[in-house]
């Protein structure tokens, strides 16, 4: 049975047993792994695409910079490559929660292999933000990614399709630019859990000798 509990820096759970990992850190020991195959695989067809492109340019007429299929090709050479950042980046973040998950499941099987109660460190709010902040940088990088396909396939061969295909990739930068903005931040609240657990860990550690054990 756990119960909560608190000490001058940390708030706490206690119970008799390890209570492992929790549902965040179990996702992400299941899907860093694939989560980084997805990161890869959409890389690869990003860049087979804009050699594609480069190839549609070159045989563009003298005088002629664009036209709708180096656009269309544009914009999906962009939706690729950041299908790839959405993953990659994802993929560091499950790597960052199944680490915690590794130190909550260690820290508390090492407690109660000694016969101790066993205290666990409750979410603390970095990590609840990493959790937010993560799946709004996801979300954000997801729709531009949308976006550009949906756009890509809207292109027509006129002036006017041509601008409009421009002025959508510039806002839609904006737009991924800011997804990826969030992801560094979320990065950074993650790494700042790390370093809290890894400071409840060391203070629990130097706690246990003085301790007795359960009956």
């Amino acid at each position: 049975m756990a119960t909560a509990a608190t000490s001058p820096d940390f708030n706490i759970v206690t119970s008799d047993h390890s209570l492992g990992r929790n549902l965040p850190q179990r996702v992400g020991r299941i899907l860093w792994l694939p989560m980084w195959g997805m990161a890869a695989m959409a890389f690869t067809v990003g860049f087979i695409l804009a050699i594609v492109r480069a190839n549609e340019i070159a045989d563009l007429p003298p005088g002629v910079t664009a036209d709708d299929t180096t656009w269309a090709l544009k914009h999906v050479v962009a939706g690729f490559m950041f299908l790839g950042f959405a993953s990659v980046f994802a993929s560091i973040s499950f790597a960052i929660a199944r680490i915690l998950g590794e130190f909550r499941k260690g820290g508390g099987d090492i407690q109660e292999s000694t016969g101790r109660t066993v205290h666990t460190l409750k979410m603390p709010l970095t990590a609840q933000l990493f959790i937010a902040t993560m799946a709004m940088a996801m979300m954000t990088i997801v729709v531009a990614v949308v976006l550009h396909f949906v756009f890509a396939a809207d292109i027509d061969n006129t002036a006017a399709s041509l601008k409009d295909a421009e002025e959508r990739f510039i806002v839609l930068e904006g737009v991924r630019r800011l997804g990826i903005a969030m992801y560094l931040i979320s990065f950074m609240l993650g790494l700042g859990t790390i370093i809290e657990v890894l400071r409840f860990q060391a203070i629990r550690i130097r706690q246990l000798p003085g301790e007795a054990t359960r009956s």
